[in-house]
């Protein structure tokens, strides 16, 4: 019987199986052997797409990076870009946290990383920013969002209640924190980030002139 036609390779193919890896495994299993192996092809037919590693990485990357919005950057609602730019980018992240320290790293040369710096610094300097404090406010945010990405608070918590009662009386509830991760992590997530517009607000009035939009207290 003939043999079953393996998928065509495609880049598409290669950079999915390459975010399954990562996502299950973490960055340190990705390898070429690995990734030919889940694919069902000889290493070799990867270059015919990529040509190291690194260009791999680099694609699974931009592809999470390319899934946040920053459309809000179009108007002059600037705070409540940042809010919706914040949220985006940490759902993105959080659907891929073991990719987080190679994005970490810096945009380089990918064109969704490069796009999304250039939405967010332009959205700023046209709301009246100054250019070095739009750069600062992109970088702090930035480092907000990838740090809320990289691990879960409440999860930090085992459920054994006799070893904080025993030798930590403030945390007597601790282990129920895991019970309620999402809203332990994304309450200090809302919470810092409105901390963050309300101070971004307030130097923007003092600095730049009125703040126009209602938001960032919402």
């Amino acid at each position: 019987m003939p043999r079953p036609r393996q998928p065509r390779l495609t880049r598409q193919l290669i950079v999915d199986a390459a975010t399954a890896l990562i996502d299950a495994e973490g960055l340190p299993a990705l390898s070429t052997r690995r990734l030919a192996a889940a694919l069902g092809v000889q290493g070799p037919s990867l270059y015919n797409h990529f040509a190291t590693k690194d260009e791999i990485l680099d694609a699974v990357a931009d592809t999470v990076t390319g899934a946040v919005d920053t459309s809000g950057f179009t108007g002059r609602d600037w705070a409540g870009a940042l809010r919706d730019w914040a949220w985006s980018y940490r759902r993105a992240l959080t659907a891929h946290p073991n990719i987080v320290p190679y994005l970490a790293q810096g945009p380089g040369r990918r064109p969704a990383a490069l796009a999304m710096a250039d939405a967010v610094y332009g959205g700023l300097v046209r709301a009246g920013w100054p250019p070095a404090r739009a750069t600062h406010i992109g970088a702090a945010l930035r480092y907000f969002v990838a740090g809320s990405a990289l691990g879960s608070f409440a999860r930090g918590f085992v459920e054994d209640p006799e070893l904080y009662a025993a030798h930590y009386p403030h945390l007597r509830q601790a282990h129920r924190l895991a019970e309620h991760q999402q809203s332990v992590d994304e309450g200090a997530f809302a919470l810092g980030l409105d901390a963050l517009l309300h101070g971004l607000a307030a130097e923007y009035a003092r600095t730049v002139g009125p703040v126009e939009s209602g938001r960032p207290s919402g």
